[in-house]
C-alpha cells in the first residue's frame, strides 16, 4: 500500500452515468473506494464474501441490510457481516466510503 493523504471530496466525481468508484487503498487483507453515486442512482441487492464497513460523507439515500432500512446522510456507520444482503439508493448526491476486510 503507498502512504498518500487524500481530501476526499477532492477525489470525488459525479458523472451522468450515475455512479463512480475509486480505490482509495488496498492491502492483502483490505480494501477501501470511494463511492459517489448520483441522486436517483441504485445499487441492486447483492452481498460480498468480506466483512464490510460503509461510512457516509456526503449526500442522502437508503441503505437496505437485510430487512432493515437505513436512513443515509453524513456520518453515517454501516458495518455488515459477509454474505449479508444489500442495496442503497442515493436520493441526493451521495458520497461514502466502503472498507472491505478479510
Amino acid at each position: 500500500m503507498i502512504n498518500k493523504h487524500k481530501n476526499l471530496f477532492n477525489e470525488s466525481t459525479f458523472t451522468d452515468e450515475g455512479i463512480v468508484t475509486k480505490v482509495l487503498a488496498e492491502t492483502n487483507s483490505s480494501k477501501h473506494v470511494l463511492f459517489c453515486m448520483k441522486s436517483g442512482t441504485e445499487i441492486s441487492e447483492h452481498t460480498s464474501t468480506r466483512e464490510a464497513f460503509v461510512t457516509v460523507l456526503k449526500g442522502k439515500g437508503l441503505f437496505t441490510l437485510e430487512d432493515e432500512k437505513i436512513e443515509l446522510s453524513p456520518s453515517v456507520f454501516i458495518p455488515m457481516e459477509p454474505n449479508a444482503k444489500h442495496a442503497i439508493r442515493a436520493d441526493e448526491d451521495l458520497i461514502f466510503i466502503l472498507g472491505l476486510v478479510g
